[in-house]
């Protein structure tokens, strides 16, 4: 090889040699880039879950709040019921109060059944299931058309034991929310 053509093959192998350099630094930098894209799209999807999640326990949380507020008030306006008609001493404002309770208390549970876990709507089920049977003995009991069995006594006893219900849904529905046990 003659001196001039190794001196073409060193300046062709420099110019491959720059350009290799250069395109194999810019396909390190788009590299880079491209991971860099990748974390801040794998960021924004893990922030966009979590924000999903936070959403999610917020809006059960509220329907929690609200099922409980309104099994309370419920089970209040019962025992109110109860001692008015234990008395004697039954109106219509009582009557009007335990049915406005009884009504929030339904749309209440029906919202919840549409969002809760299966462990939670099993609780409010029971809850509801009680408090509706509390009502429909007081109610008869207050017309005047108890069935068999249907005393002030059993009502008594009956809404004693709404606090236990009312315990257990508590617990579920804090339980679920990863407060507590």
């Amino acid at each position: 090889m003659s001196p001039s053509t190794s001196a073409l093959v060193i300046a062709f192998v420099g110019i491959i040699g720059t350009l290799a350099s250069a395109l194999l630094t810019q396909q390190s930098a788009n590299n880079n880039k491209l991971r860099e894209i990748e974390r801040a799209d794998q960021q924004r999807r893990e922030e966009r879950a979590y924000e999903t999640e936070q959403a999610t326990i917020e809006i059960l949380r509220a329907c929690y709040v609200a099922l409980n507020i309104a099994a309370r008030l419920y089970q209040t306006a019962l025992t109110n019921y109860l001692v008015a008609i234990r008395s004697g001493a039954v109106t219509d404002e009582i009557r009007t109060d335990v049915e406005e309770m009884r009504r929030d208390h339904r749309a209440r549970h029906a919202e919840a059944q549409m969002l809760v876990p299966d462990a939670v709507l099993v609780a409010a089920g029971t809850v509801n299931s009680h408090l509706s049977n509390l009502y429909g003995i007081l109610r008869r009991i207050d017309i005047g058309e108890p069935e068999q069995g249907e005393t002030i006594e059993l009502a008594a006893e009956m809404r004693r034991g709404t606090w236990e219900n009312l315990s257990e849904i508590r617990t579920v529905m804090r339980s679920d929310l990863g407060i507590g046990p």
